[in-house]
């Protein structure tokens, strides 16, 4: 039967004193209000979106990340050596693949053997012989840490090609500060800030020479990474832009950013996305992820990359049965924290070695593949005979491609509370970055515990949790800002951030996606508010007014297309999120646009859009979902989207980014009022006024109406008000007003077009207004309004597109699908 080694005992076997002081402060909270707290502590990861992306899964891939809110406690002493440990392999893993990508004196030597280098797909060729600033290959390090029953840590990996986790560290720490604030007023903690304050610092001393003020990015895959929360969160912490591949370009072997303004040069890129994708020219031919031309800006000295291209070489397990050897012939030193028994297959001795005792080892392979074709990690005494037959068959067919790993007993931590504390198995990721003075190592790490207490299985795609590392000092800490000291008085700058065609592109969407979501929240809450007043008790009784408008929108599905009432298919329409004309479906864009700009967007409006998801997602969309109970969502929906649009437009300057999502709320409202005019003063207009008094309610204008108009509501006034009216925020013309004033401050935008509709809107109003008034020929007259808002409602979009062609389809193709196109009236 395995041991495990507890982390909150000592070597004496009783409870260290932190421990006890620890586990004292918890009970003195009592169970409900931990309780409480650790609710408090998911409601602000869920409201903070804190997510980690899970393939493969069929719920989908977007989990919230799970944080346990009693801590690990280091001790100083013990950091202390675990910290000097860290630094020398870090320093180690540098220097091998100095020599791998320069020298390789010790392939030459037998140090290494050249099958793990020249048969790796992270070796990359064309990497070889680089000049890298101060022959400089990790600028970033990551250690996954494990103690083994008898209290001694060992590496069970290294992680180089692009270290994950730190930013989910930091996010752990700010989420206990604001869960769990008394627990920090028991113990002195060291800070992380000072940790971020030198990879900033870091980043900046690598530049190419001469750059004074550098330009650093940070490269992401995109959305769908894994981790790319972090990415994002990371981008904003530090003050980088977030950038795709596609959103830089090389000229003259130099980088560049591409913006609306032009092209800006870049000097550093924080990479986060696996090194063979980052150059199609040169690395990896299909991929649509790089950055054609890239490794030629590196081997001009023209950007410098961390880490470096082909560092992810070193990350191979096999690579840790030579590092003892290897640690004394680069350094000079003998290895401070041992590996996890290695046994690599390309060694005669050691393949038999390792096949003797296989049910008793982990078996890993040597090489990463193929995301459809990668093998994940294989415990021998889970596997049956016959399993057990064809792993030895595959591993002696390639013997290189494998390698065989002690079973590590991982020590044990507890998580829930203190009167059900529940012992779950650990791994720490520790972080390290360089610097012109060495390394410096975080104090703490990401934390993660397995998902049950008899798995040894520690990752966050299985379901594991997190927890905040305390690396506990003996005073108090000072306080530490990302924001460096001020060594003489800065010029005033009034620069806006830059603006790449992608996000612009973004923007705007996002802009016409939440007037979209309003729009639709407005007339469902109608519909909803017509039912309470007037239940559907009866079928061939007919709908109220606000429900025949939706059906002429085409917003409900037909019996046809979705069989059952029409209450449930009016709920399917909300809700229903395979259904693209839904509110749901909008909701949904909206959220996944918000996602993508994470670092544009503050975190009070994330939360409010997050709530709002929230209630579009799950029992919301039951067909016995009572009348009230949905008008109540939809009140609290059209809350939070309006407060959602309006800490988004003032949290930003008044840059290009906030003009392309102003312009994108003005083409939508504009083309939504159009919509709404057509179906619902045009198409059947009764002869009583419950439909003016309908549309009027829906486009948010009968407050102004009543207090012009002391009348009985008229159809001139209603047009004159939703489609006129300069004055009126929801009228067509005030959109199109203030689209020309946008239009004029962008020398492509087609300004002259736009004027030509406004021209033609403000044409039509005086004769057209007339002839309603007078009652004279109606009919020629509604033909004429209906021939001004098709006109309008086909213009309206080819601006949009025009707009899309001059600034943003040399990045991004045309949008396609319903998510934001309205049906044609």
């Amino acid at each position: 039967m395995l041991r495990y080694w507890d982390e909150t005992a000592g070597s004496d076997g009783n409870t260290k004193p932190p421990w006890e002081q620890l586990i004292a402060a918890l009970e003195r909270l009592g169970k409900r209000e931990l309780a409480a707290r650790r609710a408090h502590a998911r409601r602000i990861i869920e409201e903070n979106g804190v997510t980690y992306n899970v393939y493969g899964d069929p719920r989908g891939a977007e989990r919230p990340w799970v944080l346990d809110t009693i801590p690990i406690l280091i001790d100083a002493s013990e950091w202390q050596v675990l910290e000097a440990a860290i630094q020398q392999r870090a320093e180690l893993l540098n220097r091998l693949l100095a020599d791998l990508y320069g020298p390789q004196r010790l392939l030459r030597e037998d140090l290494l053997p050249p099958e793990l280098v020249f048969a790796h797909p992270g070796f990359l060729r064309p990497c070889h012989g680089l000049a890298l600033p101060g022959n400089r290959y990790v600028h970033t390090y990551a250690v996954d840490l494990a103690r083994s029953p008898d209290g001694q840590w060992w590496v069970l990996g290294d992680r180089i090609q692009a270290p994950a986790g730190a930013g989910y560290a930091l996010e752990n720490r700010l989420v206990m500060s604001r869960a769990m604030p008394e627990l920090f007023g028991e113990f002195y903690v060291h800070r992380l800030a000072e940790y971020f304050q030198a990879y900033r610092a870091a980043l900046a001393q690598i530049a190419p020479a001469g750059c004074e003020n550098p330009r650093i990015v940070l490269l992401t895959p995109g959305p769908l990474n894994e981790t790319y929360f972090e990415h994002a969160y990371l981008a904003r912490y530090l003050g980088f832009p977030l950038v795709e591949g596609a959103d830089l370009t090389v000229r003259d072997s130099r980088v560049y950013l591409k913006t609306l303004s032009g092209l800006q040069r870049v000097d550093v890129i924080l990479r986060r996305q696996d090194a063979h994708f980052c150059d199609p020219l040169e690395l990896f031919g299909e991929s649509a992820l790089g950055v054609p031309g890239l490794v030629r800006a590196v081997r001009a000295g023209r950007v410098t990359i961390a880490n470096a291209l082909g560092s992810g070489l070193v990350e191979t397990p096999a690579t840790m049965a030579f590092l003892p050897g290897l640690c004394r012939q680069l350094l000079g030193e003998e290895l401070r924290i041992p590996s996890v028994a290695t046994w690599w297959c390309g060694q005669q001795r050691e393949l038999e070695y390792a096949l003797a005792h296989l049910d008793q080892l982990v078996w890993k392979p040597a090489f990463p593949g193929p995301a459809d074709t990668r093998v994940d990690m294989l415990v021998g005494d889970t596997l049956t005979r016959k399993q057990r037959q064809g792993l030895e068959a595959r591993i002696r067919a390639r013997p290189h491609r494998w390698v065989a790993q002690e079973k590590v007993a991982l020590s044990t931590v507890p998580t829930g509370d203190p009167g059900n504390l529940n012992p779950r198995h650990m791994v720490l990721r520790a972080y390290a970055v360089a610097h012109d003075r060495g390394w410096t190592v975080m104090p703490g790490g990401l934390t993660r515990v397995s998902s049950r207490g008899d798995s040894l299985v520690v990752t966050s795609q299985r379901g594991g949790a997190s927890k905040d590392t305390w690396v506990l000092a003996a005073e108090p800490t000072p306080f530490v800002t990302l924001l460096p000291p001020a060594t003489s008085p800065e010029e005033v700058s009034r620069r806006t951030a830059s603006l790449t065609s992608r996000v612009a592109d973004d923007l705007l969407w996002l802009g016409r996606g939440t007037e979209r979501v309003e729009a639709s929240v407005r007339l469902f809450r109608a519909a909803f508010q017509a039912l309470a007043d007037e239940p559907l008790r009866v079928s061939d009784l007919p709908a109220p007014e606000s429900v025949r408008l939706i059906q002429c929108m085409g917003k409900i599905p037909s019996p046809e297309e979705t069989p059952g009432s029409l209450q449930e298919r009016l709920l399917g329409a909300l809700f229903d999120r395979t259904i693209a004309t839904s509110v749901g479906h909008s909701v949904g864009e909206v959220h996944r646009l918000a996602s993508v700009l994470r670092d544009q967007i503050s975190p009070d409006a994330w939360r409010v859009l997050g709530r709002l998801d929230s209630a579009f997602i799950g029992p919301s969309a039951h067909p016995a979902r009572r009348v009230s109970a949905t008008l109540e969502l939809l009140d609290s929906a059209l809350l939070r989207i309006t407060a959602f649009t309006g800490l988004v437009s003032e949290s930003m300057t008044r840059g290009l980014g906030w003009q392309f999502l102003e312009i994108g709320r003005r083409f939508e409202r504009a083309i939504q009022v159009v919509q709404l005019l057509y179906h619902g003063l045009l198409e059947g207009l009764p002869e009583d006024s419950r439909r003016l008094e309908l549309v009027l309610s829906v486009a948010d204008s009968a407050m102004t109406y009543r207090s012009r108009y002391q009348t009985s509501i008229q159809l001139p006034l209603v047009l004159d008000l939703l489609l006129f009216d300069e004055l009126n925020p929801r009228s067509v013309c005030f959109q199109l007003v203030r689209l020309e004033e946008r239009f004029s401050s962008l020398h492509r935008a087609p300004l002259e077009e736009l004027r030509m509709l406004l021209e033609r809107l403000r044409t039509a109003q005086l004769d057209e207004l007339i002839a309603l008034h007078a009652g004279e020929d109606g009919r020629q007259t509604r033909a004429e309004l209906a021939r001004l808002l098709e006109a309008l409602d086909a213009g309206l979009p080819a601006l949009s597109d025009a707009l899309t062609h001059a600034y943003l389809i040399h990045i991004l193709p045309q949008r396609q699908g319903p998510s934001f196109r309205p049906a044609k009236p």
